[in-house]
């Protein structure tokens, strides 16, 4: 498919941009992706299909007021995933909040000027949905963290208040674009480039012996493609609107040692006790304050607890199908192993 129209995509290096940059290119559009050194700092990125032809590296920051102004010019769509994903850090306000915030206002406010953006897609998480799961509940996108704050969660806040932001400034100005968001929960799958996201780490962690044993703990897995795909769906479909949840299916922990187990993986270093009951759940939150501040807050806000959600809105409205996630959790590993995030299995 051929397309004469132009999509900008922030923090277009980072794990889920860089494959909705790929998307973007096999759809024929013409991609401007901002990055945060010089372009050549991204080989992976220019040598996607397509790229030398219709892919424009741009170096930016999104804390300088007005930088984006030009970068998005001329753009019918921005596709904003630039946000600091890190769990444990000095000083939440000027380390998470900050940058996602300010970050998110500054693009806004560049597109308002452009005249030419239609629709801001907004890579949020289901960290902006809850952040403490209840066995009771299921999930939808009608549901708002209301519980994280600087020093509970402080990355789930900081996703919070940047989508607030959002919404909140599409309220209050006179737009010319509409806001679409994305919800994704634990995104996996392969890398187009070399770093390791925080999510494929989780499940290094697991397999480098990390974790003490087996914990009372699920997650809603989502391949980093479906992501992908999802946010070019949202830029075309002209009556997506709101937020979508975005995840495939959920595992628990002892399934997704199970799985490893027996795909080849044993030779790992996984968790063999599992402290999956009610003895290990209460053990498992104390061993939690030997673990960094907010990786303890986060294990004792979800472990005993399984997340639920529904997941039937991003694929009634975008027609989304979802992977197989067991099969892309397996190719998550593969690829660890090919860039030597992992060390080769033992046979």
């Amino acid at each position: 498919m051929k397309s004469n129209k132009a999509v900008c995509v922030t923090g277009a290096s980072g794990f889920i941009a860089a494959h909705i940059v790929r998307e973007l290119l096999e759809r024929g559009y013409r991609v401007r992706g901002t990055v945060r050194k010089s372009p050549q700092n991204y080989p992976f990125l220019l040598a996607l299909p397509g790229a030398a032809e219709r892919l424009e590296l741009v170096e930016a920051n999104l804390l300088t007021t007005g930088s984006y102004d030009k970068i998005v010019e001329g753009c019918d769509f921005v596709l904003h995933t630039a946000s600091p994903y890190t769990m444990n850090v000095k000083n939440p306000q000027t380390d998470l909040v900050d940058p996602a915030v300010k970050g998110t206002e500054s693009i806004l406010e560049s597109c308002l000027k452009s005249g030419s953006v239609k629709r801001v897609i907004f890579t949020s998480s289901i960290a902006a949905i809850t952040d403490e799961p209840e066995s009771t509940k299921v999930f939808t996108e009608k549901d708002w963290n209301t519980m994280s704050s600087l020093e509970r969660n402080p990355y789930h806040y900081s996703k919070t208040l940047a989508e607030l932001a959002a919404w909140d400034f599409i309220m209050k100005k006179k737009q010319p674009f509409d806001l679409v968001v994305i919800n994704p929960f634990m995104v996996i799958g392969p890398s187009i480039g070399p770093s390791l996201n925080t999510s494929n780490q989780i499940i290094r962690d697991i397999m480098m012996g990390v974790y003490p044993g087996i914990m009372d703990m699920n997650w809603g897995f989502v391949d980093v493609r479906n992501v992908a795909k999802a946010h070019v769906l949202a830029m075309e479909t002209d009556t997506a609107s709101g937020r979508y949840l975005c995840a495939a299916e959920a595992l628990q922990m002892r399934e997704l040692v199970a799985l490893l187990k027996s795909s080849g993986f044993g030779g790992y270093a996984l968790p063999k006790v599992d402290l999956s009951g009610k003895i290990g759940t209460r053990l498992m939150k104390v061993l939690s304050f030997t673990q960094p501040r907010d990786t303890g807050m986060y294990i004792r806000t979800t472990i005993g607890r399984t997340m639920r959600y529904d997941n039937s809105k991003i694929k009634r409205e975008l027609q989304l199908s979802f992977m197989d996630i067991k099969k892309s959790i397996i190719e998550t590993v593969n690829d660890m192993v090919k860039w030597g995030h992992l060390p080769p299995p033992k046979r």
